[in-house]
């Protein structure tokens, strides 16, 4: 079985080089999925690739 990545906002932050009110405005406007955990939020490593993907082919 595959397990999928969940990464934190700061590593999210640190991927995309973006600051936490700026990913977390990603959040909110549901660009980039999550889940939340207890109090934890958790972005699918899938997710910011599929975002990344999709800002790419944006721009294009």
């Amino acid at each position: 079985m595959h397990e999928e990545e969940l990464l934190t906002v700061p590593d999210v932050m640190t991927r995309l080089k973006l600051g936490r009110s700026t990913v977390y405005d990603l959040i909110r406007s549901r660009r980039l999925p999550s889940l939340t955990i207890g109090r934890c939020r958790r972005i699918p490593a899938r997710a910011l690739r599929d975002y990344i993907t999709n800002e790419l082919e944006a721009a294009a």
